[in-house]
């Protein structure tokens, strides 16, 4: 089992994030020790075939510990990410007459931590809430950070808030049930915190592609990597401060994310796991940054492999570029009217750049060059 503390400028906020195989059994122990002998409820949020795999053994271990245990199942997709949704879970809590020291846990993806997330944030105006994700995207990075919220028709996340979690529980177990479209998606996310933290976590990542498994002890250990990187960038701009643009900053996170995003929102959340679209968003900004004379073609070639070792992306070469154009220029990250970019100097090495500096010809370029292709 591995652990590490994630810390703030105020301690109210740390936690632990706990690494391990078949700890879904035990994550009772471990709520009751951070909730204390009065917390009397919890609710599980999730979907159907998660809870269909996992549900009992979470109960299991809750009910053990003397927790009365009620659960929410909502639909499979980004499409379920609604205010709607949310309404569903909160009145849950009201009907059931919640009190500020019940919790509420995410057993699931990035969809249902966001949604038990934002949940537990606006209930009450904060009530405790754990992650047990059980996909790999989830685990090393919407699970770590404290980002949650829901989609509107005109774009993705633009409602939510920063609430950090009291624990996150990863048991590295529930990989071996994931689809491969997912573990894909999970392996972009770790090439991209790969790119934008440093040329280590790079290699270390494309290594264990390359020469190991899901069974292989040092998946836990990846995994850990991973967090302790994402933990180290919240820690230090846990709101992504407007005024910040280096290194540091929590926007280096966002690398394949702009273009990623449009993606999803031109093809209506219904063509692309989110890690996927970040995958096509990666090698646009990669080739953004070649074009601009940041980044060598030797880096862009390094990104392309790493990017082609996480698995098959959906095709992506019958979409129109002026829509996906359209819309990146409604981007929720824009300052000020322009678009903030993440782009690469080398592997390892992110430099954030105003989108006045990106003409459209470029954009329009890179998007032929990378999707055509």
């Amino acid at each position: 089992m591995r652990k590490l503390r994630v810390t703030f400028q105020s301690p109210i906020n740390d936690y632990q994030i706990i690494i391990g195989r078949n700890l879904l059994g035990s994550v009772g122990d471990h709520v009751r020790r951070l909730l204390g002998a009065g917390s009397r409820r919890v609710i599980i949020v999730s979907d159907e075939r998660v809870f269909g795999l996992y549900g009992r053994t979470l109960i299991g271990s809750l009910a053990t510990k003397s927790f009365e245990v009620t659960n929410v199942l909502v639909d499979e997709g980004e499409p379920s990410k609604t205010l709607r949704t949310l309404m569903t879970i909160l009145n849950l809590l009201s009907e059931l007459r919640f009190e500020r020291n019940d919790a509420v846990i995410a057993l699931g993806g990035g969809i249902v931590g966001d949604l038990a997330g934002f949940a537990a944030a606006t209930y009450l105006r904060g009530v405790p809430y754990f992650q047990t994700p059980t996909t790999l995207l989830a685990q090393i990075d919407s699970s770590v950070g404290g980002k949650t919220g829901v989609n509107l028709a005109t774009g993705k996340n633009l409602v939510g808030a920063f609430y950090q979690p009291r624990g996150v529980f990863i048991d590295a177990e529930t990989l071996t049930t994931l689809p491969a479209r997912e573990l894909t998606a999970g392996w972009c996310e770790m090439v991209k915190n790969g790119a934008v933290g440093s040329r280590e976590l790079f290699n270390h990542t494309c290594k264990f592609l390359t020469r190991s498994s899901l069974q292989s002890k040092d998946l836990e250990k990846l995994i850990e990597a991973h967090c302790s990187f994402k933990a180290g960038i919240v820690a230090g701009d846990e709101r992504e401060e407007i005024g910040r643009a280096d290194h540091r900053s929590r926007r280096i996170l966002n690398f394949g994310h702009t273009v990623g995003h449009a993606l999803e929102a031109v093809t209506r959340y219904r063509r692309f796991r989110h890690g996927e679209a970040v995958g096509y968003g990666m090698l646009v900004a990669g080739e953004i940054s070649k074009l601009l004379g940041l980044l060598e073609p030797s880096g862009l070639e390094l990104l392309r492999g790493a990017i082609a070792l996480c698995g098959p992306l959906p095709r992506a070469n019958d979409l129109d570029e002026r829509n996906i154009m359209e819309a990146v220029s409604r981007d929720k990250k824009s300052v000020s009217g322009s678009i903030k970019w993440v782009l690469l100097e080398k592997i390892g090495k992110p430099r954030i750049v105003d989108g006045k500096e990106i003409s459209t010809s470029l954009l329009l370029d890179a998007l032929k060059n990378v999707l055509k292709n």
